[in-house]
């Protein structure tokens, strides 16, 4: 149980040993050979290089080791016959306070060695992974791995959060003509500790001071746990310098770096979720897909299916995002997208209709950072008036896409809403450098298809699934984050159950037959009549003019004859009361 009085100790010590030293020597701050502040021509490392090329052995003592200070010595360490190296630990409080009960029911030299081995293990991990990923790091830590395994270094931690000292004992060979030194003051042995900090530290050269220092130092040797096989087997099985690593181990190590983002949304966003709403995973996650897309690319996509949230998965991104926000919607959802940015706390938003895109386009433009255009779709024919207006609104500004329907007619659709974020010929989208010679091409595909087979032939089927495949691997994977109900279903299984939610489940059409009696019979035939009878002449004024029409204007003009023809019979048939 001596160690919890280690700190207390070792102060005690170090202004012993300087007391000791000034009484007998009588320093003074010019000797440039005493004391080291790693200011230049005064660093511990240039001490350490100078004199450790006539040690026999060396001790070290630090509340903190770093093995990024090891490659700068190594080449000196050559030549030392033996090198010890003991560590305090700076655990945390739990930790602590496992090993202060275990002590209290002497269990103190299982639980605490078992404690010290683990946190020396997590302090190594932590390292690697904050370490430069150099050649210097890489042969600084083999040697020191080669130097434990041959038995020239002995490496061990005490179960003590309470060592803060830093002493470094020098003993030389017998015929040397001097017995030791003991450098002790603020450095920690780490590249910072050696030579980049401003430390402060002095050289003592007494014999007897260093056998002083070297009886405590025995001392807490004894007590302190053996860790050098913890060492090497934490940076060989769990660090980058791991030469076991199997290419399975890079593909995992690469999904984590690329989802990590995905993985630890809930530790790296703080997204307010108001009273009444139910804080879903899948929507969080798609909010994290989404923002990184956003950043990525200038603009995304929030294309879920219908009825998942895709307003409120906004408005969480919207909280997210720095800057001022335009959200440009049907004029009927005006209210409600102001009322839903207004619940999870988003200021500063202009909520505007479509319908009044020039009064935006009169507005101070520069003002906004993000626009959010809800049912993006409609914005799909770039041979619009209304898209060219929202094409100079998005200009330089990063958009988001909210749409359960993109795609309603062609690949353009995707073409026309990929252009109000990305440059048509000079995409940022991986492998579409030139989006608009990737369109071109496969929409020249699916013609030709067209042309040779029919709309209704197996082949031109196939040539529109193709290309349809296409656009989703290479671009829309890219910048569009889309789930259906089954894929909520299946991967956010768990947090929907918890919340006590589920889809419906949707049953077969069921025919249902009515009959007339006589008179309605009478009436249904007589209407069916009337209506194959009008000409719909307000839908086909073309087919009036005494000019003449091309066959490809004419049959423009009769199938909107005909649609409307079908509506007012849908509208006829839609039930039995209508």
């Amino acid at each position: 149980m001596r160690w919890q009085y280690a700190s207390s100790r070792w102060t005690e010590l170090v202004t012993m040993l300087i007391e000791r030293h000034v009484r007998t020597n009588g320093v003074t701050m010019n000797n440039d050979l005493t004391f080291f502040t790693n200011e230049p021509e005064a660093t511990l490392l240039d001490r350490f290089r100078t004199t450790l090329a006539h040690v026999q052995y060396f001790d070290v003592l630090v509340g903190y080791f770093r093995t990024s200070g090891f490659h700068l010595l190594y080449d000196a360490f050559e030549g030392i016959e033996k090198i010890r190296i003991l560590v305090g630990l700076n655990i945390d409080r739990p930790s602590f306070e496992i090993i202060e009960d275990a002590r209290e029911q002497n269990r103190l030299d299982f639980l605490s060695h078992k404690r010290t081995k683990d946190a020396i293990a997590k302090t190594v991990v932590r390292e690697m992974e904050h370490s430069p990923d150099s050649y210097e790091t890489e042969l600084g830590v083999r040697k020191f791995i080669e130097f434990l395994q041959s038995g020239k270094l002995e490496i061990r931690a005490h179960p003590s959060q309470r060592i803060h000292a830093k002493v470094y004992i020098q003993r030389f060979p017998e015929a040397f003509m001097d017995y030791g030194r003991v450098i002790t003051g603020s450095s920690n042995f780490s590249q910072s500790g050696l030579q980049g900090n401003y430390e402060f530290n002095v050289e003592l050269k007494n014999r007897a001071d260093v056998e002083f220092a070297l009886a405590k130092f025995e001392t807490l040797w004894g007590e302190a746990v053996d860790i050098s096989e913890t060492y090497v087997e934490t940076v060989q099985r769990h660090t980058w310098l791991n030469d076991q690593i199997r290419p399975y181990d890079l593909y995992l190590k690469f999904l984590y770096e690329y989802f990590v983002e995905d993985i630890n949304i809930d530790q790296d966003s703080d997204i307010y979720v108001p009273e009444g709403f139910l804080d879903l995973a899948y929507q969080r996650q798609a909010m994290a897909s989404a923002k990184k897309i956003l950043e990525a690319y200038g603009g995304v996509f929030l294309a879920d299916v219908v009825g998942l949230g895709k307003t409120y998965i906004a408005a969480m991104l919207a909280q997210q995002l720095p800057g001022r926000k335009l959200v440009i919607c049907p004029p009927v959802l005006k209210d409600y997208w102001r009322e839903t940015f207004f619940e999870f706390g988003i200021g500063g938003a202009v909520v505007e209709s479509m319908g009044k895109l020039d009064a935006i386009r009169q507005m101070d433009l520069s003002r906004f950072d993000y626009v959010f255009i809800d049912e993006a779709h409609r914005f799909r024919n770039e041979g619009t008036q209304g898209y060219t207006k929202l094409h100079e609104i998005c200009w330089g500004r990063k958009v988001i896409l909210v749409s359960a329907t993109p795609l309603n007619n062609t690949i353009q659709d995707i073409f026309a809403q990929l252009k109000l974020f990305q440059l048509p010929r000079r995409s940022t989208i991986p492998g579409v450098r030139n989006l608009e010679a990737f369109f071109k091409k496969r929409t020249k595909r699916i013609k030709t298809a067209e042309t040779e087979f029919g709309r209704g032939s197996p082949e031109y089927a196939q040539t529109v699934k193709a290309v349809a495949q296409e656009v989703r691997e290479k671009v829309l994977k890219h910048v569009m984050v889309r789930r259906t109900r089954h894929e909520i279903v299946h991967f956010f299984a768990q947090d929907i159950e918890k919340r006590g939610l589920a889809f419906p489940e949707v049953a077969e059409p069921q025919r249902i037959v009515y009959r007339f009696d006589a008179e309605i019979e009478r009436s249904f035939d007589t209407t069916l009549a009337k209506l194959r009878g009008f000409q719909y002449a307000r839908y086909t004024p073309l087919l009036y003019l005494r000019r003449g029409l091309t066959p490809f204007e004419a049959q423009q003009q009769r199938n909107v004859g005909g649609f409307m023809k079908g509506i007012l019979v849908k509208r006829l048939e839609s039930s039995f009361y209508a």
